[in-house]
């Protein structure tokens, strides 16, 4: 009985919390905010995995792991 309420309030932790930003940006009504949100995550992730590639060239060139 406790592990059900566990699940059903992890699941509603889930769609009530952690789903809330797409709600957000299901209900623009505008297509330029929804793609300019959309661009901006493209353009954080393109940042980060930049980051990450020059990480790992600096380590591989140390030859450390």
């Amino acid at each position: 009985m406790i592990s059900n309420n566990f699940f059903r309030a992890l699941a509603e932790f889930i769609t009530e919390v952690l789903f809330s930003p797409y709600r957000t940006i299901r209900s623009f009504d505008n297509w330029w905010a929804s793609n300019f949100f959309n661009a901006i995550l493209f353009a954080l992730t393109l940042i980060l995995l930049f980051y990450w590639l020059g990480q790992l060239q600096k380590f591989r060139k140390a030859n450390t792991e």
